[in-house]
This record gives structure tokens, C-alpha cells and sequence, in this order.
């Protein structure tokens, strides 16, 4: 199934695989997402269902990086518990990023260089996967 999504002000073409498999398989201009839909929202069409329905607002593929960006991932599957900056902030290297709770752990994200923080992909808690994008430094 083809959608065109808008996400801040920018247009997305995304390809999304079986909708009833978990994770559902999301292509974002040619780079492939998991995306793992709540359960509390509505039902997910089969497969041979003749009009799309909102379930798709589930997708929250991040923008692709610019070029010479630094994308951040998670480094283990775990839900986040606070997000320490914003987008647009300065940060220096060994400043708290995250909290991400993970094996009932809480591990503290820190910078492992300056920079500023371009784009923040999450919220406190989301589950996030291992490898999923956080947050993305300016080139």
C-alpha cells in the first residue's frame, strides 16, 4: 500500500508492507522502517480492503538526515523515560541526551561529541527498537 504523508510541512511517499504483520515495514525514500502501531487504535484492514483507514497516522518515520548529519540510534530496545534536549539546542560532549530504560535498567544517553542537536525523534514513553534513530546532530 502507497501513502503520501505530510510531516512537519514536508511530503512523504511511503510504502507500507502487510499491515496486519508486526512490524509493519515502512519504505521512506528508499530506507526501510519497523514501525510498531499501538495497539489501542483501530483495527487494521485486511489485506484485500478496498479503502485505506487512518491506521497509517501510526507511521512516524523520521525525516531523512542532511547531508554530513549525525544520526544517534537507540543502542538496545527499551522505552524512553526523558528527553533532555531539543531541537535546535547546543550540547557539549558528555552531556545527558536521553534516558532510556531498557532490561529494567535505566541508562543515561551522553554525547560523545559537541555539536547541535538538529532533529529529536522521540518522546518519553516511546518503545523504541535497537538501531531506531533518537536524534540527529548538525552536519
Amino acid at each position: 500500500m502507497k501513502v503520501n504523508l505530510t510531516i512537519e510541512g514536508k511530503q512523504y511517499q511511503v510504502t507500507l508492507k502487510d499491515l496486519t504483520a508486526r512490524p509493519i515495514i515502512a519504505e521512506v525514500d528508499g530506507q526501510t522502517y519497523e514501525v510498531w502501531p499501538e495497539e489501542e487504535q483501530a483495527s487494521i484492514p485486511a489485506a484485500n480492503s478496498s479503502t485505506p483507514t487512518p491506521v497509517v497516522a501510526a507511521v512516524a518515520a523520521p525525516a531523512p538526515a542532511a547531508a554530513g548529519s549525525l544520526t544517534l540510534n537507540a543502542p538496545l530496545p527499551g522505552v524512553i523515560i526523558s528527553v533532555e534536549v531539543r531541537e535546535g539546542q547546543s550540547v557539549s560532549s558528555g552531556q545527558e541526551l536521553y534516558v532510556l530504560e531498557a532490561m529494567k535498567m535505566k541508562n543515561s544517553i551522553k554525547a560523545d561529541r559537541n555539536g547541535k542537536i538538529a532533529s529529536v525523534y522521540v518522546n518519553p514513553g516511546d518503545l523504541v527498537k535497537h538501531n531506531q534513530p533518537i536524534m540527529t546532530f548538525e552536519g
